[in-house]
C-alpha cells in the first residue's frame, strides 16, 4: 500500500475505493490516528450512512471485516469521526486527527446462544468476547475483530503513522470516556499500538499514578492491597498485563522503602507518559 495525494492506494496504479462524503471540512494536518467501530450491519451499510449528510459524521477510512477499505476523505481534510472530544488539554480531535471505522457490531445484549446487535440480529457465540470496558469494568458482550482486519487496520495504521508523522493513536473511547466505548476491549488496543509505533510487544509504556491508588495482589477488589499501598499520586509504573480494567504493575519508584513491587491496579487512574 502507499499514500499518494493524501489518498490510499492498494499499488502504484489502483487506489482503493473512494466513495465521497458531504460530511467533511475544511484542510487538517493530522497528528493522531484515531480507531473506531461502527456498531453498523455491513461496511457497505456503514459507508452509506456516512456518505448521508443527516448523519452529520464520516470517517477517512472503513475497513470491513474481510480487510478491505473504503475512503471518503482525504486524509489532510476533517472527517467528522471524533465528535466532542479532548485529548492532552486540546479539544475537537477532528481538527487534527485522521478517525478509522473498523466494521463491527460493538456492544451486544443477551446471553450466550442468544446473542443480538442493538437491532436484534443473531450473533454466533464464537463471534462474542465477553470483557469489562476499561472506563467503567461493566462486563458486556462484544463482537471480535477479524483476523483478517486487524491484519489491513495495522498495514493502514503505519502507513498513516509514517506518512503523516502521527504522534500516537487512539481509540475513540480515550478521547470521549463516559460518551463513547469504540473501538472497545475485543480491540487489542496495546499491541496494536506498539506495532504502530515501532515497539516490540515486550516493550512497556511507562506510566503514572494520577491519585493515590491502592495496589493489590490480584486484579479486583476482593484481593488483599499490598502492604506499600496506597501508591502516591505520581508514582511511575510498567504494565506488565491486562485483566480487563485491572492492570499488573511495576513499580519503578522506591515506595515506603520498598523497591521491585509487582501488584494489580485499577486501570482508569493511570496517565501513560509520552
Amino acid at each position: 500500500m502507499l499514500i499518494r495525494d493524501h489518498k490510499l492506494y492498494l499499488d502504484e496504479q489502483t487506489a482503493v475505493p473512494f466513495k465521497d462524503t458531504p460530511n467533511q471540512g475544511g484542510e487538517i494536518t493530522p497528528e493522531y490516528l484515531v480507531m473506531h467501530f461502527t456498531k453498523g450491519a455491513s461496511a457497505e451499510s456503514s459507508v452509506s450512512w456516512l456518505q448521508n449528510p443527516t448523519a452529520k459524521a464520516s470517517a477517512h477510512l472503513v475497513i470491513g471485516r474481510d480487510g478491505g477499505v473504503t475512503q471518503l476523505v482525504d486524509f489532510n481534510h476533517k472527517a467528522w469521526h471524533a465528535g466532542t472530544s479532548q485529548w492532552q488539554g486540546r479539544r475537537g480531535l477532528n481538527g487534527f486527527s485522521i478517525g478509522i471505522e473498523l466494521d463491527n457490531y460493538g456492544d451486544l445484549v443477551g446471553s450466550p446462544g442468544q446473542w443480538r446487535t442493538a437491532w436484534g440480529k443473531a450473533v454466533d457465540d464464537n463471534q462474542v468476547a465477553q470483557l469489562p470496558h476499561k472506563f467503567d469494568n461493566k462486563l458486556r458482550a462484544w463482537q471480535v475483530y477479524s483476523e483478517a482486519q486487524l491484519a489491513t487496520a495495522r498495514e493502514v495504521g503505519a502507513l498513516l503513522m509514517s506518512t503523516y508523522q502521527l504522534k500516537d493513536v487512539m481509540g475513540h473511547d480515550d478521547i470521549a470516556p463516559g460518551r463513547k466505548l469504540d473501538p472497545g476491549p475485543a480491540f487489542p488496543m496495546a499491541s496494536f499500538r506498539a506495532a504502530l509505533l515501532g515497539r516490540e510487544q515486550d516493550e512497556h509504556d511507562l506510566y503514572r499514578t494520577t491519585t493515590a491508588l491502592n495496589i493489590r495482589t490480584g486484579p479486583g477488589t476482593e484481593h488483599a492491597k499490598l502492604p506499600v499501598s496506597p501508591l502516591p499520586e505520581g508514582t511511575r509504573l510498567e504494565i506488565l498485563a491486562e485483566q480487563g480494567v485491572w492492570k499488573q504493575v511495576d513499580v519503578l519508584d522506591t515506595v515506603q522503602g520498598e523497591m521491585d513491587v509487582v501488584g494489580w491496579v485499577h486501570g482508569r487512574y493511570l496517565s501513560r507518559q509520552a
